[in-house]
């Protein structure tokens, strides 16, 4: 039964099909297979807090195999060697990937290419000799990249970054730092943000350049991997550049204009995150609603009972919407229409909701919904997180409102 009335055009639905078949076939038999290393802390990590190698391996295969399917690579542009799909098939494919894996089967995140760890609309701005060195390994998904933006200092105003890239003959040379860096602990590359005209940068006119760099290249040092939640390891770190030389070739996109791709990947996360919050949260329910019918109380399911299942209720409307406003913003956008004030929206609600439904989720299973075994409170965390990451709610709360006292009442 479907309830909702918008159809994905014939070659995402193609795609959606394909994906799930991948996951089945690649991403739950890894698991299986690999149960005693993915589901125990003390062997998913090393020492450092970075994944094993032995688990690295494993992402690395997943995705090479959906490259190899042509699944890695969809939404990247056909200028780079991707299908060059667009945002409904970003946002439906990402919506399939969590609702079919929740986080049970979290190595099918890795399935298609994260806009910040791999080929995206963002590497359309490479040199062309950066795409013949860099490219072909991160097509075939043989290494990724991270994502260097937000400072301590410059979290949701990215305009205020500190790190530079002083002129040094033909190219530069990096200093600063960067934090909250997602995949930066084995990440191959990382795009960083760095002022490079620190006069039009103060006035707000650009000054802000974007540069593809080894993380192994001299001076690049992961300082410490960021762990949260009580985790022994994690996948954000602390980065720290000094004096990094940096090539001609290495620079992404116009110079000194770097926040315009800096602001194509946050509004590509937007999206993603809102095709987490509703993939996630369909698993979720579908666990709640059903563990309502088996769980007994006081003689009687407690699926009897409207104060266990209202909650669940209210979760399944709030996501419902969430789903709606994710696919017409996807639409805006691939009318090419801005929807910044849709896109805000769409992403502050979709997170919340997702949050409530996972927290509805947890309370309906009592203590079980906190044990390692049902993956709850990984996806409770989750979410909690993507409530902050790509904009915060506070942030995105305000562009909705500067939209609209600029005019933009439309609703």
């Amino acid at each position: 039964m479907n309830a909702i009335a918008y159809e994905y055009p014939e070659d995402v639905r193609a795609v959606r099909d394909g994906i799930e078949g991948f996951l089945h076939a690649e991403v739950f038999t890894r698991h299986e297979r690999h149960e005693a290393l993915l589901d125990d802390d003390r062997k998913l990590y090393a020492e450092d807090g970075r994944f094993s190698p032995a688990v690295l391996d494993i992402i690395r295969e997943i995705r090479m195999a959906s490259a190899a399917a042509g699944y890695y690579a969809m939404c990247a542009p056909e200028q780079i060697g991707g299908a060059g799909m667009g945002h409904v098939a970003w946002f439906g494919v990402w919506e399939k990937i969590f609702h079919a894996c929740g986080y049970k089967h979290w190595l099918g995140h890795y399935a298609v290419s994260h806009w910040a760890m791999g080929p995206s609309p963002v590497l359309a701005k490479m040199t062309p000799e950066a795409k013949r060195r860099i490219l072909p390994d991160m097509m075939s998904g043989k290494t990724s990249m991270c994502f260097g933006l937000s400072e301590p200092g410059a979290g949701s105003d990215a305009a205020r970054i500190k790190t530079r890239a002083v002129a040094d003959g033909e190219g530069w040379r990096l200093s600063g730092g960067k934090i909250w860096t997602t995949n930066s602990p084995h990440a191959e590359f990382c795009i960083v943000f760095a002022v490079t005209d620190a006069e039009r940068a103060s006035q707000g006119k650009g000054g802000i350049s974007a540069f593809l760099v080894p993380t192994d290249a001299p001076g690049f040092k992961v300082e410490r991997i960021i762990k949260m939640w009580g985790s022994a390891g994690g996948d954000e770190a602390l980065l720290h550049f000094d004096d990094v030389r940096i090539e001609p070739y290495q620079l992404v996109g116009e110079l000194h204009r770097g926040f315009a791709t800096a602001m194509l990947g946050v509004n590509l996360g937007r999206i993603y995150n809102s095709a987490r919050a509703v993939g996630v949260s369909r698993w979720a329910l579908e666990m709640g609603f059903e563990y309502t019918k088996v769980r007994q109380a006081f003689g009687h399911p407690i699926a009897e009972y409207q104060g266990v299942t209202f909650p669940l209720a209210e979760a399944a409307m709030q996501i419902h919407a969430a789903h709606l406003m994710s696919l017409n913003v996807s639409q805006l956008l691939d009318r090419g229409l801005p929807a910044r004030k849709e896109l805000s929206m769409t992403k502050a609600f979709a997170v919340q909701a997702g949050a409530k439904a996972l927290d509805s989720v947890m309370q309906v299973h009592g203590a079980m919904g906190m044990t390692n075994e049902l993956n709850l409170t990984e996806a409770y965390v989750s979410m909690r997180k993507v409530n902050i990451a790509d904009g915060s709610n506070e942030i995105l709360r305000r562009a909705i409102a500067r939209a609209m006292l600029d005019g933009d009442m439309a609703l």
